[in-house]
C-alpha cells in the first residue's frame, strides 16, 4: 500500500498518513462487520470521521465485511448522502421540487452559484461549502427553500443569499446555535 498524508475531516485531528487512518477505521468497523445491517451504518461513521469515502476506505470496508469492492461503492453511488469526494463543512441544498422552482428556486440555484464560485456537486476551495440540489424539503408553502446542513430558510430570495451564507462563513457555531447562545 502506497504511503500518503491526508488531512483528517473530522475537528481537532492532526494530519495522519494513510496507514494510521486506516488502522483507526479497523477499530471502527469491528463494532459493524458483525452486525445485521452494520455496512451502512459504518460506512456513515467512515464518512464522518474522512469527511468523504475515499477508495482506500471503500476497499477496507469491502474487505472487512467481506463484499466486493463493485458492491460497497454501489451503496455509495445509491445513496446521495454518501460522497466519493471532499465535501464542504456546510452542506447547502436548494429545493427545485415544482413549488420552489416555479417560485424562484432556479434563481437562488444561480444566485448560490455565483456567490460562492462552484457549481452543483462542489465544493468550494476552502471546503467550506458544498453546493447540491433536492427535488421536495416538505416545505412546498415556504418556497423557494434552501437547507444549510440541517438549518431550512424559507422565501429566499436571490438578494438575500450572500447574507444566509455569512451566517455559515463567519461562524464557528451554526446559526440556530448561535441565536441559542444569545
Amino acid at each position: 500500500m502506497e504511503r500518503s498524508t491526508h488531512a483528517c475531516a473530522c475537528a481537532g485531528c492532526s494530519e495522519q498518513n494513510e496507514e494510521q487512518m486506516l488502522a483507526q477505521l479497523d477499530d471502527i468497523l469491528t463494532d459493524y462487520v458483525n452486525k445485521p445491517g452494520g455496512l451502512i451504518p459504518a460506512m456513515q461513521t467512515c464518512q464522518k470521521m474522512f469527511g468523504y469515502l475515499p477508495k482506500p476506505v471503500l476497499k477496507r470496508i469491502s474487505e472487512r465485511f467481506g463484499k466486493s469492492y463493485s458492491e460497497v461503492a454501489g451503496v455509495t453511488s445509491f445513496y446521495s448522502f454518501f460522497s466519493t469526494v471532499p465535501r464542504g463543512k456546510h452542506m447547502v441544498r436548494v429545493c427545485l421540487g415544482t413549488a420552489c422552482y416555479v417560485r424562484g428556486g432556479k434563481e437562488v440555484l444561480r444566485a448560490i452559484k455565483k456567490e460562492l464560485a462552484i457549481d452543483v456537486g462542489e465544493t468550494t476551495a476552502d471546503r467550506n461549502f458544498s453546493l447540491d440540489v433536492g427535488r421536495c424539503f416538505g416545505a412546498c408553502g415556504l418556497a423557494p427553500v434552501i437547507m444549510v446542513d440541517d438549518d431550512v430558510h424559507q422565501r429566499v430570495k436571490p438578494a438575500k443569499i450572500g447574507a444566509i451564507l455569512r451566517l455559515y462563513a463567519d461562524s464557528e457555531a451554526t446559526p440556530a446555535e448561535a441565536e441559542l447562545a444569545k
